[in-house]
């Protein structure tokens, strides 16, 4: 299986590097191709690109939106074309963006399934998000131990 994580990247501490570089080597083990936009710094930006746009939200916002409508193509087209599952990290830094809504309405409509860990309360969270998602995990654990399941079914033809 192909699989997108997705979360927040733009508000995240890190950028939101620490639990993708965390859970990766696991879905790895299982199998699996993992996408890491956050890994994916140049996706499909210039070299300037890539060094300036985020300052160019201020200093020059038309570069900045042809630079970041290149990130949502190119993130978009993944999710709708080649994963076969989104993994999404939820928190509150989530909430302030806009990119894993995208994400996870583009899978969605798709229908592809959306596995959300989140440990934040259901009633702190988008009727969206959770409409958008297939399964709801309160962390990373129970996600590993259903994936592991699933896989070990999947091995013994179950």
């Amino acid at each position: 299986m192909f699989i997108y994580l997705s979360g927040s990247i733009e508000y995240a501490a890190g950028n939101g590097k620490a639990w993708r570089a965390e859970i990766t080597p696991f879905l790895e083990s299982l199998g699996h191709e993992v996408y890491d936009p956050a890994a994916d710094e140049k996706k499909n930006l210039t070299d300037e690109e890539v060094t300036s746009f985020r300052s160019w939200k201020t200093t020059d916002p038309e570069r900045f939106s042809t630079a970041v409508r290149k990130i949502i193509h190119w993130d978009l087209n993944i999710v709708e074309q080649l994963a076969d599952c989104i993994v999404c990290y939820w928190d509150e830094s989530a909430g302030r963006g806009a990119g894993t809504q995208g994400e996870l309405t583009a899978a969605f409509r798709a229908n592809k399934p959306v596995l959300l860990v989140t440990s934040l309360p259901r009633e702190r969270i988008s009727g969206w998000i959770l409409g958008c998602a297939t399964m709801v995990f309160t962390d990373f654990a129970q996600l590993r131990n259903f994936l592991s399941t699933e896989a070990q079914g999947a091995r013994s033809g179950l």
